[in-house]
């Protein structure tokens, strides 16, 4: 067996105790890197240890609220304490503030923009120090509703459109620096998503709504994830229909538009 593409390296996942996160961590284990997870829950993040651990990886639980900027900090510094280096930062942390402009109040923008955007560019920022050290990988989760609207998810396409453009403009300010930053934009992917509510807190009993049929594994996008940090990818779009959205988005927002829009006429003419 050849050398693990990841071996000697560190990488640090906020958002790491559940769904993509956790299965991209188990990946970067399995090709060779130690990797810290974190996330507000104790619970999620031992028990993605653990996982780790049972693929005979190392690991390591670091507690993290994105939305505290001391958090971030101290996590950073946690990492570099135990292992000495970081070389991949994924700020995967976000979740989903769902409904119309018209029932958001200002609480619910800023809790979403908190996390999704500011969150995350904090994460980067203090990433950014040791990632120079060793020419690492920066690597911002995105989702193709940065690309394609839809409505009565207003809130959450805002926050992942900000995503974007802070991936494509820090993809620029760190060339020269070693340093590369890959923004990634998947379809619909297993995860805890859509059973957390607009307070950020996670509901065991809902159900999660989205399509079965076309949403891809966590295991499956991990893959492809970790592949397109590897190779330092400016973008990286994933699923069929997650590349097929974000075709339409980006060239044709008028055919989005007159789709939406007539599928509320319709809605509208049967009286619901």
């Amino acid at each position: 067996m050849g050398k693990k593409k990841y071996q000697g390296k560190v990488a640090w996942i906020t958002g790491g105790g559940s769904g993509i996160g956790e299965a991209i961590a188990l990946e970067l284990a399995r090709q060779g890197a130690r990797v810290a997870v974190s996330g507000r829950r104790i619970e999620k993040l031992e028990e993605t240890v653990a996982r780790i651990q049972a693929v005979g990886g190392k690991g390591l639980a670091v507690v993290c609220d994105v939305t505290d900027e001391q958090q971030i900090i101290d996590a950073v510094d946690q990492v570099v304490t135990e292992w000495g280096r970081l070389d991949v930062a994924l700020a995967n942390a976000g979740f989903g503030v769902g409904g119309p402009i018209e029932k958001l109040d200002a609480d619910d923008w800023r809790r979403q923009f908190d996390t999704n955007v500011v969150g995350l560019a904090i994460t980067v920022k203090h990433a950014l120090p040791e990632l120079k050290k060793v020419g690492g990988r920066v690597a911002l989760m995105g989702s193709v509703a940065g690309t394609i609207t839809a409505p009565g998810t207003i809130a959450y396409n805002a926050s992942k459109f900000a995503v974007r453009g802070i991936g494509l403009t820090l993809a620029i300010e760190l060339v020269g620096t070693g340093v590369s930053c890959t923004t990634i934009q998947p379809g619909f992917v297993e995860s805890e998503i859509g059973q957390v509510d607009n307070q950020g807190q996670f509901r065991s009993d809902w159900k999660d709504t989205r399509p079965k049929m076309i949403m891809w594994s966590a295991e499956r996008a991990a893959k492809v994830c970790v592949d397109a940090i590897w190779e330092r990818e400016r973008e990286f779009t994933f699923t069929g229909h997650g590349k097929l959205g974000a075709f339409l988005g980006k060239h044709t927002p008028g055919v989005v538009y007159h789709a939406f829009a007539g599928a509320k006429r319709v809605q509208s003419l049967l009286g619901k």
